[in-house]
Parts: C-alpha cells; sequence; structure tokens
C-alpha cells in the first residue's frame, strides 16, 4: 500500500466513523476464509459492514470524530464492524461470535459513548430499530382496531335482528 492508497483509506474510514451510530471492534482469532465471508454475508443482512483495517491507519481515522476512545482497543488482530442502526453491527458480530470462537468481542463506541465487551453484548440483546418501529407501529393499530369493531358492532347486531325478522316474514 503506497502513501496515497492510505490515505484513502483513512478518508473512506474518517468518512464511515462521521455516518454510523455504532462501532464494534473484533478480534480475528483465525478465521478461515469461508468464515469471514460468511461474517460479511450476515453483516450485510443486519445492515452493517465489517472491515480489517490496519490499526495505525484505524487510529488516523478516529481523530476528531466521536469514536476516538475506541483507539485503545485497536491492537493485535483486528476488524470493525459498523452500521448506521445503533443495534444491528453489535446484535450480528455477537450473533457470529456466539457460534465462532475464532472472533472475539473486544469493545466499540456507540457516538461518544465507549463500551466494553458487555456492553457490546447489552447493546446486541436490545432490539433493533426496525423492530422498534414495528412494535410502535402495532401500538398504535391496535386501538384504532378496537374502536371500528366497537363502532360496528352494534350495526352488526342490528342487521342480524332484521335478517332474522326478513327471513322469519319469508318462511
Amino acid at each position: 500500500m503506497d502513501r496515497s492508497q492510505k490515505a484513502d483509506a483513512v478518508a473512506q474510514l474518517n468518512a464511515v466513523f462521521n455516518e454510523v451510530g455504532v462501532v464494534v471492534v473484533t478480534r480475528n482469532l483465525g478465521l478461515t476464509v469461508d468464515q469471514s465471508t460468511e461474517l460479511r454475508g450476515k453483516m450485510r443482512e443486519a445492515g452493517a459492514s465489517y472491515k480489517v483495517a490496519k490499526n495505525r491507519l484505524a487510529k488516523l481515522a478516529l481523530k476528531d470524530t466521536d469514536y476516538v476512545g475506541i483507539e485503545e482497543y485497536l491492537s493485535g488482530p483486528t476488524a470493525l464492524a459498523w452500521s448506521e442502526d445503533p443495534v444491528a453491527a453489535a446484535k450480528a458480530a455477537v450473533e457470529f461470535a456466539k457460534s465462532n470462537d475464532k472472533l472475539e468481542i473486544v469493545g466499540g463506541s456507540m457516538g461518544t459513548q465507549v463500551l466494553d465487551e458487555a456492553g457490546v453484548k447489552a447493546l446486541a440483546s436490545m432490539p433493533s430499530l426496525d423492530e422498534l418501529r414495528a412494535k410502535i407501529v402495532g401500538l398504535v393499530n391496535a386501538p384504532a382496531t378496537k374502536v371500528a369493531q366497537v363502532v360496528n358492532a352494534p350495526a352488526n347486531k342490528l342487521a342480524r335482528v332484521f335478517g332474522a325478522y326478513a327471513a322469519k316474514d319469508a318462511a
């Protein structure tokens, strides 16, 4: 990697750090290419990204961002996972780490709030932004459905009574 490529990599990472909601730092303890590909696929499905970045370049990219606190976690064979949804990257990384002992969660950050391993796991246990939206829509929609049922109930009963009289007269 020459100097201009390094500058581009730092600029790209800096742009990522300025846009995302959460960054998770993982440690690679010997993932195979297939396992790494599987992890990237699971990250994409969750709406997150996963990248192995040189620690020195990542530390340079962290400057002047909210995620400067994760600099202490960048040592050894690390990789970064990030997403705009504050839960997606953490959830995908923790789920993969449960089934694969070659990926270790080191820590992360949600904005200026630095998280240790336990913090990332706690974040992963929370419902995602889409799940929360679905629950809110369900809660808002439920009373409207009940109101419609209550309003329509007397009309339905009245229609059944008229139908019964009509059937009686027809017989």
